[in-house]
């Protein structure tokens, strides 16, 4: 029997060009929980051109790409993912807070967070690292007995939350505050790497009563995050998000703001009165 021939480059199996791309695609469109055929009708093109893509049969053009991320609110992260894997530059810039183009975003971002005091309001990423706070976020860590130096850079939220003896055991409705915290990040993580990857890690922690806790009904139109405080008195806040529209760089469109209003006076001027005493 004749030795057996090692293969030639020609006889050797390759990924389609567009396998990649296709492949980010296909990811993002099962994690929006969306199907070929809805995507195809959104986007106007049959299905069996959309699976074309997913699987690299068919190369997209850098149009047809566009809009089918537009279609799946992809992050602006993963559309430049996605138009590299498929050989076209990237769409959008990834700059740093730091950087001088960033100055009207920076200038805001202190706007809004200067605007909200004595209540707090704080910045977040898209992995919910805490960026900045303003004063009021430092009264209310000051009242829940937390050191200043906690809310310093590396403090991620999701994690201060759920970890042992972390945020989530001063509040006296931790069930419900805990459930949807929790369920929002779950939404959050579908479509941030980041997130995605802290949720993973935090799932085993969690009681189970907090992963299929459903919500009950309240005489409140809005969820409260009610707080009690180590000398026994209690805050009460519901929250709101600020985040920049039509954003055209990476990191603007990962950042927002989360204020806490005060849901009742004695809330209010407690905040104003620990505000008012803090240096500077």
């Amino acid at each position: 029997m004749p030795p057996a021939r090692a293969a030639t480059p020609s006889a050797v199996a390759r990924p389609a060009p567009g396998a990649p791309a296709g492949h980010s695609l296909r990811d993002l469109r099962q994690r929006r929980r969306i199907s070929q055929l809805e995507l195809s009708l959104r986007v106007g093109v049959s299905q069996r051109h959309l699976s074309c893509i997913e699987t690299g049969r068919a190369q997209a053009s850098r149009e047809m790409l566009h809009a089918l991320l537009d279609a799946l609110e992809a992050p602006l992260a993963e559309r430049n993912d996605t138009l590299l894997a498929a050989g076209y530059a990237p769409a959008f810039k990834q700059r740093t807070l730091a950087d001088a183009e960033m100055a009207p975003v920076r200038d805001a971002l202190s706007r809004l967070l200067e605007a909200h005091d004595p209540a707090p309001a704080f910045v977040l990423d898209d992995a919910w690292n805490l960026l900045q706070a303003n004063r009021g976020t430092v009264a209310m860590m000051q009242l829940l007995g937390v050191h200043p130096d906690g809310l310093g850079q590396g403090l991620n939220l999701l994690r201060a939350m759920f970890a042992p003896g972390g945020l989530a055991t001063a509040l006296l409705n931790a069930d419900e505050v805990c459930a949807e915290v929790w369920q929002r990040a779950q939404r959050e993580a579908m479509l941030s790497p980041a997130l995605r990857l802290i949720v993973e890690e935090l799932r085993p922690q969690l009681p189970r009563r907090l992963t299929s806790h459903a919500p009950s009904a309240s005489a409140m139109p809005l969820l409260l995050t009610w707080l009690r405080t180590p000398d026994g008195g209690e805050l009460k806040f519901f929250s709101a998000f600020t985040t920049f529209g039509a954003p055209l760089d990476v990191t603007a469109a990962s950042l927002r703001v989360e204020h806490f209003f005060p849901a009742d006076a004695a809330t209010r001027q407690r905040l104003a009165d620990t505000v008012a005493r803090l240096p500077g």
